[in-house]
């Protein structure tokens, strides 16, 4: 609607608009955390859960609001139909803006369950934004370097236990936990130093969603493949703020895991670990196939 503007104002609308929908809503998150903290039942912790998730989709529909009234976007999006609202999901996709996010949220949102992310323990801080992943239950992981756990050895398998704590919060209501495969966003220079065998993908990373498919036993039954792809380039948060991001275009592919990679301790079982390596390496190069096409069917703007 607002396409006429100019795109730096649009870009400061649609941050403002952004600030204040995440201050509207983060008010109503924080009080719901508060009944689930001072009232431990079991029945109440669910109730809770269920009202936070509908808070967050709410918020997200919101910025989808924003996303209209200041974009053009054409968005080509495919495969979303296979997915259920309430089903249990194991999501990944490739990463390459922070845009992603935004992405899948908006493309997403009240399709299949609220996204659950793995966090770094130091994003806890960020100011507002923190407290409402800490609210919504979001897993926190402390990462430690080889060295440190040479000095430590206490702490090896700490990140498996806390994967495993946090998973038991998902049991009652369904979910869908994500983790960016690659763990960072895609750069030329990221991919020459990691010598990734892939054109445009990082390696992947198995150890994450090996662990909560070991956390979650036999809950989680279905992995969402998702594949984005932009026409024009990798576009900054604040060209898609702007309304710069002429095309958008997603696959969503759902697929079965295999059973005997349920349940299995990834650190332990060097035979395991090796065939669900083979596996993901499997899912990256269909990926990275994909990719191509997309690339090819879909090449950036003349001019």
């Amino acid at each position: 609607m607002l396409s006429f503007l100019p795109a730096p104002l649009r870009g400061i609308l649609a941050m403002l608009l952004l600030f204040a929908n995440t201050l509207f809503w983060c008010w109503f998150l924080f009080l719901v955390a508060l009944v689930k903290l001072c009232v431990p039942v079991k029945s109440m912790r669910k109730a809770c859960n269920l009202l936070s998730n509908w808070i967050a989709e709410a918020w997200i529909a919101c910025n989808s609001g924003w996303m209209w009234l200041v974009q053009k976007t054409d968005w080509n999006l495919n495969g979303r139909e296979q997915l259920k609202y309430d089903g249990w999901y194991l999501v990944t996709s490739n990463h390459q803006s922070w845009v992603d996010i935004l992405v899948l949220q908006h493309t997403l949102n009240r399709r299949m369950p609220f996204f659950k992310f793995f966090l770094k323990q130091e994003l806890i801080w960020v100011p507002v934004i923190g407290l409402c992943w800490w609210a919504l239950d979001f897993p926190f992981m402390k990462r430690y370097s080889k060295a440190y756990l040479e000095r430590h050895p206490e702490k090896r398998g700490e990140d498996t236990r806390t994967t495993r704590r946090a998973c038991e919060k998902f049991r009652d209501v369904p979910v869908a936990i994500f983790n960016f495969l690659e763990g960072t966003r895609f750069t030329p220079a990221k991919h020459d130093e990691q010598g990734s065998p892939f054109r445009y993908l990082l390696k992947p990373k198995a150890g994450g969603i090996a662990f909560v498919l070991d956390a979650m036993g036999n809950q989680l039954k279905s992995l969402v493949n998702i594949t984005i792809h932009y026409p024009d380039g990798n576009p900054s948060f604040w060209d898609f703020l702007c309304g710069k991001v002429r095309q958008v275009v997603v696959r969503y592919h759902r697929l079965d895991i295999p059973t005997q990679f349920l349940g299995r301790d990834y650190n332990n079982d060097e035979a395991y670990r090796l065939e669900f390596q083979q596996w993901v390496n499997q899912l990256w190069e269909a990926k990275d196939q994909e990719l191509e096409r997309l690339h090819r069917e879909f090449p950036p703007a003349q001019g």
